[in-house]
């Protein structure tokens, strides 16, 4: 995504400064990826909680005390760089600091930030489903939010917010996510979540273009192997570290890297000088939130909230008796 952005929205947004002489198009394959890996990844989480105020809390932890952290200092190097068309209005900023922005129609403080609107509309898919239907039958459910999306078809007015709240536009790939992690998990076979795999990806063909057809198999064919540990070789020690600090390192990536390269492009430098110069600037930072907030902040919410609940527990206990 890094280098997407780098070498093709840069040039995109800046045609007027030098950029590397090289385009990595694209960037919307990598952000389906991200998103079938969420699907993946939210059982984690629904499989430890009790409550729906515990999978709130946990998901805050998990995701806002980054998130304030690398908006906070995105905007404090815009401001200093004067990099007046990156930047938005007070009243939109007012509103990125809620995260909902993009529920609200407006902009981001930075691009990336859109994917966590999609992120949260899928969490609150999520856990109405834990809520209300439960995960023991997960997978008509999955097939019925399916067929919803194509209505998208006999009705192409939808309103804007209810696409993105039901994530209709990305649904198959948080269902490739969800069914490989039924089959990881045990629950269950590949014979029983076939007809489901075909059902998103003839949702995907019937909706999208080829290539992103293609991709779905691909990632298909890739969770496939993911689950039964044919991927193993890519468990690099190098990999698994940026995977340790991706949240962090994508929050904080794309709007101060093209800060640093247009000023180092004003400063007379070679391109890829300043490339490389952003890599390094936005992996530094990166690293810093999350080991000095990321990380801290996030096991000290859910610390208190452990606590809390061992507390509430008891005085719940106490009333009924």
């Amino acid at each position: 995504m890094l280098i997407f952005h780098y070498s093709t929205r840069f040039h995109e947004l800046f045609p007027q400064a030098k950029h590397v002489p090289f385009s990595f198009p694209g960037g919307n394959y990598r952000v389906l990826l991200f998103f079938c890996i969420s699907g993946f990844a939210i059982f984690f989480t629904l499989d430890r909680i009790r409550t729906v105020p515990d999978f709130v809390v946990n998901r805050f932890a998990r995701l806002y005390p980054a998130y304030l952290a690398a908006m906070l200092l995105t905007l404090s190097i815009e401001y200093l760089a004067q990099a007046t068309q990156l930047l938005i209005g007070p009243v939109a900023i007012l509103a990125n600091l809620t995260m909902l922005q993009g529920f609200a129609f407006l902009p981001e403080v930075d691009g990336a930030y859109w994917t966590l609107t999609v992120e949260i509309a899928f969490y609150f898919c999520m856990i109405s489903i834990w809520k209300w239907i439960g995960l023991r039958r997960l997978e008509p459910v999955l097939a019925a939010w399916l067929a919803l999306r194509w209505l998208l078809h006999v009705w192409p007015d939808m309103p804007e917010r209810i696409i993105m709240l039901l994530v209709l536009r990305y649904t198959p790939f948080f269902v490739i996510g969800m069914l490989a992690y039924r089959i990881w998990a045990g629950q269950r076979t590949w014979r029983q979540q076939a007809p489901y795999a075909v059902l998103a990806l003839l949702s995907v063909a019937t909706m999208e273009t080829w290539d992103v057809t293609v991709l779905a198999v691909v990632l298909l064919i890739a969770f496939s192997a993911l689950i039964v540990g044919r991927l193993r070789f890519i468990a690099l020690r190098p990999l698994v570290w940026l995977g340790g600090i991706s949240y962090s390192f994508y929050l904080i990536h794309q709007h101060v890297g093209f800060v640093v390269m247009l000023r180092m492009a004003d400063a007379g430098y070679n391109p890829w000088i300043g490339f490389a110069m952003a890599f390094l600037v936005a992996l530094f930072l990166g690293t810093a939130i999350n080991r000095f907030v990321e990380r801290p902040a996030g096991e000290a919410i859910l610390g208190w909230w452990r606590r809390r609940s061992r507390v509430a527990i008891p005085e719940a206990a106490a009333g009924q008796a």
